[in-house]
């Protein structure tokens, strides 16, 4: 495979500034802000919790199998692009309902169906990187979408925070503007990735489930990969969901979406750089030592939110945290996309979303606990405290695995060479 160049490198990964810029809009500043309005204040982060949790279900099921039908894709265009603007085009009807709804059915309608349009292209654009990529360039082009990315959520965090009032209840304005960039976001990346027409590809019959995806089950390796980063990502999506509530109670801020919007931001800037460095650093010293000082890291940001009272603690801490992530991302992507095979990519990498999906559901889920701790003792804000403790864990536990991971690797290399 011949070296990519950086314009390719840009059009490849311009998907993931309006899919970042879309979903982190959403989850971290308009659902929290709008649920307020139509929902009791006592059972906020419960209802918040389980909303985003369905949706996410349904993104764990039909990611895996999109980049799995991408795989063998029989286009003139190509296996992936078709898909990838079949999703798009369905993501913009369900960003027009949902900045239009009314109530809290339509809301869950439209945020239900934005799961399924979404996640349509999600899979198959995850197979671009290694249809593209060669192995010598993934750590770079692991980083560069990793920074498209984190793009995406300083540029939502910023604007949509600023956007978005604590008194609004149909945000159609903000909507569009998300809409607008995930339409430009999906046209570079169709119009500026070479790929050449796909024709199907060949394999055993007794091998295909009735949708036509192998059915053989994934390398220990990357089982663990993958286990590993449900762990440590869901500790990421716990504090990220409901960062909002807990700078609106625990902090008694005015403006909480201005300051969850910058919160996000400080997080982003030190994750932006710590993500580009993970890319070079995992190229030179390999991916898992990169992964466990990135879980140490992230811990370490976890508790010390505990700690926070004052928006600049909350920014110091959250910094910290974001250092972490930043390390993670890139390093853990860059291994998910080495230990992928070319030809089943679009599998593999959708599987990653188990994790991904998985990670956000249980993050969710948290919300029923921070509402029945809260409640226990009101005032103490228990159920935070407890969000950022079980954080810490995650992410500890996460370190843990990679060992597995090093140690099946090692083993079917063994295995290979025998």
């Amino acid at each position: 495979m011949d070296r990519t160049t950086w314009r390719e490198l840009f059009s490849l990964n311009a998907y993931w500034v309006g899919l970042s810029f879309m979903w982190n809009s959403l989850h971290v500043i308009i659902l929290p802000a709008i649920l307020l309005h139509l929902v009791p204040d006592s059972l906020k982060n419960t209802y918040l919790g389980l909303l985003t949790m369905l949706g996410l279900i349904i993104a764990m099921v039909v990611q895996p199998i999109s980049g799995a039908i991408s795989d063998r894709w029989k286009s003139r265009w190509g296996r992936r692009r078709p898909l990838i603007l079949l999703g798009t085009a369905g993501d913009l009807i369900f960003l027009a309902t949902l900045g239009w709804s009314g109530g809290l059915g339509w809301l869950a309608v439209s945020y239900m169906g934005l799961q399924l349009s979404s996640n349509i292209a999600h899979g198959p654009a995850q197979g671009l990187l290694p249809d593209r990529v060669p192995d010598q360039q993934m750590g770079k082009a692991s980083g560069i979408k990793n920074l498209m990315d984190m793009l995406g959520l300083v540029i939502s965090s910023l604007v949509i925070g600023r956007m978005l009032s604590p008194e609004t209840r149909q945000p159609f304005g903000e909507v569009s503007l998300i809409a607008s960039v995930l339409a430009i976001g999906t046209v570079i990346t169709i119009l500026g990735t070479r790929e050449a027409p796909s024709k199907s590809h060949e394999i055993s019959q007794q091998m295909r489930s009735p949708l036509g995806t192998q059915i053989l089950p994934l390398p220990k390796s990357y089982v663990w990969l993958i286990a590993s980063r449900f762990s440590f990502l869901a500790a990421v999506y716990g504090i990220q969901t409901f960062a909002q509530y807990f700078i609106r109670d625990v902090l008694a801020m005015p403006n909480p979406i201005k300051l969850t919007g910058d919160l996000l931001a400080a997080i982003t800037l030190a994750l932006i750089f710590f993500a580009l460095l993970a890319g070079w650093l995992g190229d030179r010293i390999g991916h898992i030592p990169v992964l466990i000082l990135a879980s140490i890291i992230g811990s370490v940001g976890c508790i010390l939110l505990l700690g926070a009272r004052s928006p600049a603690t909350l920014l110091l801490f959250g910094g910290v945290v974001g250092i972490g992530i930043g390390l993670f991302i890139t390093a853990n992507w860059a291994l998910a996309n080495k230990y992928a095979p070319t030809e089943e990519a679009g599998r593999f990498l959708g599987l990653t979303n188990l994790a991904t999906a998985g990670a956000a559901v249980v993050g969710r889920l948290e919300g029923p606990m921070i509402d029945y701790l809260n409640n226990l003792n009101p005032g103490a804000w228990m159920g935070y405290s407890a969000l950022f403790i079980s954080g810490a864990i995650f992410m500890l536990v996460s370190a843990l695995m990679l060992r597995c991971v090093a140690n099946q690797k090692a083993i079917e290399i063994q295995a290979l060479r025998s």
